[in-house]
């Protein structure tokens, strides 16, 4: 008999340990692979979907918000379980509604682009404004783009431009960018509203 358990012990352990090898991400590392647009491929191409269950769990269970948008991102593009767009993008909601920046903005994306949801710009405004607000520099560019094109509402446009020109920016490509999407918010603007906006603390003024 122990001759026979040490025997599948023998057979079991080489599957648990291989098992065992992939360890789910931490906050910080599955928030740059969000951020960096590789959450999907780590998933399905460098984890061999072996963490399905373990983001289930902390999707479902203990509702944490990057995980949340793992999920609800999961669904949406059928990557390691049977597509499901609208399961999929009331996960994304449910992590946008916890605070996640990111649901926010990806949410908006989707709203921009009519892809999987009707083609909605003000409603993408409507999920920008508050990750513009959170400090998300995408975001901002976005919010102000939208502005540009004539959707959302004049009375915001004195808050984003000042989130905007207030960015600090890591490469003089995306400054130039921002740049250009101000000046042409400045054109929607009465002088003295760019004048406030400007400020470093817009109630100063």
């Amino acid at each position: 008999m122990l001759r026979v358990m040490s025997a599948l012990l023998l057979v079991v352990s080489p599957i648990t340990l291989a098992a065992e090898a992939v360890d789910v991400y931490t906050q910080e590392q599955l928030l740059e692979l969000i951020r960096s647009q590789k959450h999907l491929e780590q998933v399905k191409k460098v984890d061999d979907c072996q963490l399905v269950q373990d983001i289930e769990a902390r999707a479902e269970v203990l509702k944490q918000p990057l995980y949340q948008y793992l999920w609800g991102e999961m669904f949406i593009h059928g990557t390691c379980v049977k597509q499901d767009a609208p399961r999929g993008l009331a996960l994304l909601k449910a992590s946008a509604g916890q605070g996640s920046t990111e649901a926010m903005l990806q949410i908006a994306r989707y709203y921009e682009q009519g892809k999987y949801v009707l083609k909605n710009k003000h409603r993408s405004v409507q999920y920008l404004y508050p990750a513009a607000a959170n400090g998300d520099q995408q975001a901002r560019m976005m919010l102000v783009r939208l502005y540009n094109e004539g959707f959302g509402s004049p009375r915001d446009y004195e808050m984003a431009y000042h989130w905007l020109y207030n960015e600090v920016f890591n490469d003089q490509k995306t400054k130039d960018q921002a740049w250009g999407l101000l000046k042409k918010l400045e054109s929607k603007m009465p002088a003295s509203a760019v004048a406030r906006a400007r400020g470093e603390h817009l109630w100063n003024y």
